[in-house]
């Protein structure tokens, strides 16, 4: 007997008949013997009825406020899928975040986990119940209803994982696995068996979307392997788990596109020290994440600054640039929406040399103009004209040979 993890997205439950498949499932895994808890996101579209409601009536809605609105999604989803599940004979209790004992920072909208409580979960477990989970929300140490950011769920699902020493933990998702590239863009993208936390993490935090980052974070961190699969078939997906398990250490994995990030320029900056920090501090306090960093090369005491940030903390981030300009006595902040990241991920490219100038040989032969380059140990990423990103993807996937085998 197994304690088995499962996260269902929204797409899985996005109906009553999808709620009903779902519930099939689960209750084939609790009649096989194991124990059962399910984590589950808000029916598929939800989030976004609710947030344009909270919009609909403020331009600046209180960010607590709209933690306690947003979260009711999962609530039902929770309460649905409990109830089909004793319907047909498996007994299963809902739990909101508070009931489960998830305990956040309380940073409304993307709180961090501090502490779950698995003792309530398997005392319940051990009364034969499955239990199913609101996934995406918990409570700070107010009692404040917090919730964990967009992809939320994921996180929520690794956390409980760990919390009761859970032995395997599925994403269920409306994808069957990890594929090299977005399949819409690249019909022949391949389905990854096994990929390695640090390449998956890499590949949520440049736009992959089937993983939030934050849940490949914690996976990794408390070793918690993860079964990425379909809520709609029974085939194997993809393990992500740590790099000694691979069998095979291939030099890029796989190729992903970021359409939604946004280039800040801080033009003629006072090039001495402590100038750079002081444009970067404000930006951190506001808990806004920067991405790729350049710093022109200083003429006549100034220098242009120029990063990246994610499209939906640009205004705040533009705002605050623009603060700072008066501050610093700097010329002026330009922004560039038409920009995207396209970037190849590997553990291999640690011990493969010319990795990187092969990327940048590829882009160039398709007449793809770089304007910036960032690199860690098995990343290399380019930001170039949002227009040509899917095509830089299709360049680069059949550059590195990732696609399937040719019949």
């Amino acid at each position: 007997m197994a304690l088995v993890v499962q996260k269902y997205g929204g797409t899985s439950v996005g109906s009553l008949d999808r709620i009903r498949m779902v519930a099939e499932r689960v209750a084939e895994t609790y009649r096989e013997g194991h124990q059962v808890i399910v984590v589950v996101s808000a029916m598929a579209g939800e989030t976004d009825r609710l947030l344009s409601m909270g919009w609909e009536l403020c331009n600046a809605p209180a960010e607590r406020e709209m933690d306690v609105l947003v979260s009711s999604g999962e609530q039902v989803s929770a309460a649905l899928l409990a109830i089909q599940l004793n319907e047909i004979g498996v007994p299963a209790r809902s739990m909101l975040g508070h009931q489960a004992r998830i305990v956040t920072d309380s940073v409304h909208t993307k709180a961090r986990i501090r502490t779950i409580d698995g003792t309530g979960l398997r005392s319940t477990l051990e009364n034969g119940h499955v239990l199913v989970v609101a996934g995406f929300q918990g409570t700070d140490a107010y009692g404040n209803i917090t919730t964990l950011g967009r992809g939320g769920s994921d996180t929520s699902a690794v956390a409980v994982a760990a919390a009761v020493k859970a032995d395997l933990c599925e994403i269920c998702t409306d994808v069957d696995g990890v594929y090299t590239t977005d399949p819409s863009v690249c019909p022949n993208a391949r389905k990854i068996d096994r990929i390695s936390y640090e390449e998956m993490l890499e590949l949520s935090s440049l736009g992959a979307k089937v993983l939030q980052i934050r849940s490949v974070e914690l996976a990794m961190k408390l070793g918690i392997p993860l079964h990425v699969r379909s809520s709609f078939s029974s085939s194997e997906g993809t393990i992500v788990t740590d790099e000694e398990h691979l069998l095979e250490r291939v030099v890029v994995a796989g190729v992903a596109a970021d359409k939604k990030t946004v280039k800040l320029t801080v033009r003629a900056l006072p090039d001495h020290p402590g100038v750079v920090a002081s444009v970067f501090e404000p930006l951190a306090e506001a808990n806004i994440s920067v991405d790729m960093i350049i710093q022109n090369v200083s003429k006549e005491g100034h220098t242009d600054l120029t990063f990246t940030v994610s499209r939906e903390e640009a205004d705040r981030a533009e705002a605050i640039a623009t603060r700072i300009v008066d501050s610093v006595d700097a010329e002026g902040v330009t922004r560039d929406d038409e920009v995207a990241k396209v970037s190849i991920v590997g553990v291999g490219m640690r011990n493969h040399a010319g990795i990187a100038a092969r990327m940048f040989r590829l882009l160039a032969d398709a007449d793809i103009n770089i304007e910036a380059i960032s690199t860690s140990e098995i990343k290399t990423s380019c930001l170039i004209e949002a227009e040509h990103a899917d095509r830089a993807v299709v360049v680069l996937h059949d550059g590195f040979q990732l696609g399937k085998p040719s019949d």
